[in-house]
């Protein structure tokens, strides 16, 4: 199972890609062109599907916040990235143990195996 991440804010690099396999997020580091860091399960605090509160409560207000309203819009935000099926892109929130997060997109079968290599 591996799926293609799309990086808009956080800690690893706006517009940066990121990859989840067998229950482990590769996540590049910051400033480097190869080099990644790696997240097994246990490392994983929290995944979430982005909502605008979701984005100001982790994220914050400053930052965050224009890539969340860019994203996601200001009404409705949901409706189309819960809309399901195959093919549909999601947004979500990952947030590691070490403190570092990311407001990602990924495919919408993707992002329902990574939730549930977490449980």
């Amino acid at each position: 199972m591996f799926g293609q991440l799309k990086i808009h804010a956080g800690d690893f690099g706006k517009g940066a890609s990121g990859q989840f396999l067998s229950g482990t997020f590769f996540m590049p580091k910051e400033g480097a062109l190869i080099a990644q860091e790696k997240y097994t399960g246990n490392q994983i605090e929290t995944l979430e599907i982005a909502s605008e509160d979701a984005v100001k409560r982790i994220g914050g207000t400053v930052g965050w916040g224009v890539a969340g309203a860019a994203l996601l819009g200001p009404v409705g935000l949901l409706a189309g990235l819960l809309a399901g099926g195959r093919g549909k892109d999601v947004t979500f929130i990952v947030q590691f143990t070490d403190g570092k997060k990311a407001l990602c997109t990924a495919k919408s079968k993707d992002c329902t195996k990574m939730q549930a290599s977490l449980m």
